[in-house]
């Protein structure tokens, strides 16, 4: 076993001192700036094993500031200035730092490359001035996400049936029972625009609920409600110059939703865990059906880099896509890890490389890479996130524990910090340890629904974050019981 993890370790180091130099090459001086909620984004590619210093923002602009040592060369964070999180805090934070944004990036002695899962008039605003905003098309992406030609896009792709939702297009929502005929199941969903995280999705079981949907904007795509636990998947699609694109697909998450325990409301994530084990032909499905979507999306539109696609996986093993994300997102930054575990630098480093035209020469075969994704996909082991917000009615404000870091529970389980990381690895947590990133400082109020940290760790399978796709385990109960002891209630500032 030593010796194997001699050999992963000096692969990584290799392939990752290539990866940074590509990196370095296709940004030739200039900066590299982040916009993300999270103002430590990219922390998994420049912390922990094998680090990619070129990784590291010269800016980064969000909303939650960064922590030691997960800290970008300068940060501009909407909380530092309102000393506040809320559930608008967090929709609104672009809006409040732009102006201060703007005044970094002016001074900034080359036009920077922009990375960011966002889009929108504001971030264009900010990337002018010569600035290279590393993503796909806005207009192709909107096309490529849009909710009601989900379906066509499948078909187009070449994605077996067995692995579709039936539904249908609409550009009018008719009655209830004309849209349980379509579809053939007595409950249906209703999606429209190109929304995530519970938003523009209404579960639809009788009139009321057909009535909430009836205040969506259309058009809509109307699906069979499939019992099943949501899970994802990173892809990664490269071009291979000669015509075509290398696809490598991690291996996949079970995704939480609507923990109450977390304060976690119905249809919005709680958390990704890739330590759960996969049933082989479902795995094998859902990795066949990224790389057919990848190949359609640089054939049909010249787009290739990182994606998400999301599915549902049913009691019976059957896996049914249901939503494709061509950017990075929430579950980009602790999925490095899976590929940082068998010895291969992040995605990120080979999706900027694309994104700004260049040729990645670091990965190894992709056919490999997913034979290896899948092998892991049905072991049990790795790493998971939880997100926690504030359940409660009240205001509250962190009393106690020191920042971000790795923690473990004293034996009245209380969280006491072990010591500074920013690496999901970095906390083990069969060894009760636990990873909070995120936490506010102490004289931030944080409202009902905020977010109050993300919990990360790897397991080698002896510790379940989740045990259903809306429960948490006793060992995430007990985790969140404690993280909320570091917070008491105050009053909001007058």
């Amino acid at each position: 076993m030593a010796g194997t993890l001699m050999d992963v370790s000096r692969k990584n180091g290799a392939s990752a001192e290539v990866a940074g130099a590509e990196l370095l090459s296709v940004l030739a001086g200039r900066p590299l700036v982040v916009i993300d909620r999270f103002c430590a984004a990219l922390r998994t590619g420049y912390t922990g094993p094998m680090p990619i210093e070129a990784l590291r923002p010269a800016l980064s602009i969000g909303c939650y500031p960064a922590w030691d040592p997960a800290l970008p060369g300068m940060a501009v964070a909407a909380e530092d200035h309102t000393r506040a999180r809320s559930v608008a805090e967090r929709r609104g934070w672009l809006r409040r730092v732009r102006h201060e944004a703007a005044r970094h990036l002016v001074k900034l002695d080359r036009p920077p490359v922009i990375l960011t899962s966002h889009a929108g008039s504001r971030l264009q605003e900010l990337a002018g001035h010569g600035g290279t905003v590393a993503a796909i098309d806005a207009g192709v992406r909107a096309t490529i996400e849009a909710r009601h030609l989900f379906d066509d896009l499948l078909r187009a792709a070449g994605v077996p049936a067995v692995a579709r939702i039936r539904s249908v297009p609409v550009e009018r929502l008719p009655g209830l029972a004309e849209l349980r005929r379509a579809v053939g199941s007595e409950r249906v969903v209703v999606q429209a625009g190109g929304t995530f995280g519970g938003a523009g999705t209404v579960i639809v079981s009788d009139e009321d609920d057909m009535a909430r949907a009836a205040r969506l904007l259309g058009p809509y795509r109307v699906a069979a409600y499939v019992d099943g636990w949501p899970c994802a998947v990173t892809v990664l699609s490269v071009p291979d110059g000669a015509g075509g694109v290398s696809v490598y697909v991690d291996r996949p998450s079970h995704t939480a939703t609507g923990v109450p325990e977390l304060g976690v409301g119905p249809l919005h994530g709680a958390g990704h865990d890739w330590s759960r084990p996969w049933p082989v032909p479902a795995a094998a499905l859902l990795i066949e059906c990224a790389e057919r979507i990848a190949v359609w999306g640089w054939r049909r539109y010249g787009v290739a880099g990182m994606f998400s696609l999301r599915a549902l996986l049913t009691p019976g093993e059957r896996v049914y896509l249901s939503a494709i994300r061509w950017r990075c997102d929430e579950s980009t930054e602790v999925s490095a890890a899976n590929q940082q575990a068998v010895g291969v630098p992040p995605f990120m480093p080979a999706h900027l490389v694309v994104m700004l035209g260049g040729r990645v020469r670091w990965l190894s075969d992709a056919q490999e890479f997913n034979h290896l994704s899948l092998l892991r996909a049905t072991a049990r082991g790795g790493p998971f996130t939880i997100r926690l917000r504030l359940s409660q009615d009240s205001p509250v404000r962190v009393a106690g524990g020191q920042g971000p870091g790795v923690y473990r529970l004293d034996p009245a389980d209380r969280p006491i910090l072990s010591r500074r990381a920013g690496h999901p690895s970095q906390a083990r947590a069969d060894r009760g340890e636990f990873l909070l990133a995120d936490l506010p400082a102490p004289d931030v109020v944080c409202h009902p629904g905020a977010d109050l940290a993300t919990i990360e760790a790897v397991t080698d399978g002896a510790t379940e974050p989740f045990h259903g796709p809306a429960a948490a385990s006793p060992f995430t109960r007990r985790v969140a019981a404690a993280v909320e002891q570091l917070f008491l209630p105050c009053d909001p500032p007058a």
